[in-house]
């Protein structure tokens, strides 16, 4: 085939070999996730009573009938889906504190939350959090 382009077998084979080094390294390859955008696990506990109605770092009241949390680092009134390891129940809060405060804890959720999650006579559970639409954005 090459003798009939008017090319010799070695012509061939050293511009097919370059076009394929070529092609290798235009190839996309995915950057490595950053470790920031990616979900945490750890450990969640829960608002007290001592908390009702309270200001929270946002500026809002807190309500524990409400689906809220606080989150370290994730912007206010952007959500994340929080999911119990041991049992897989999970639910979306809204980020409207700063927290938690004690060693070893990644989220605090609000009363309600803790109940759908499954929690609330453990006061903790091993869950956890994805950031979900701009707060996903926002921690790349």
């Amino acid at each position: 085939m090459a003798e009939t382009m008017g090319m010799t077998r070695a012509r061939f084979t050293l511009l097919f070999a370059a076009a394929s080094a070529l092609a290798v390294g235009c190839a996309t390859v995915p950057a490595p996730a950053d470790p920031a955008a990616s979900p945490e696990v750890g450990i969640a506990s829960f608002y007290g009573a001592a908390h009702d109605g309270q200001r929270t770092a946002s500026g809002t009241r807190y309500h524990p009938d409400r689906l809220t949390a606080a989150h370290p680092t994730l912007p206010f009134g952007s959500r994340a889906r929080v999911t119990n390891l041991a049992n897989r129940r999970s639910v979306i809060v809204t980020i409207t504190d700063r927290g938690p405060f004690r060693k070893g804890r990644i989220i605090d959720v609000s009363k309600r939350a803790a109940r759908r999650l499954g929690f609330l006579r453990q006061g903790t559970a091993r869950v956890r959090v994805e950031p979900l639409g701009e707060a996903a954005e926002a921690r790349r």
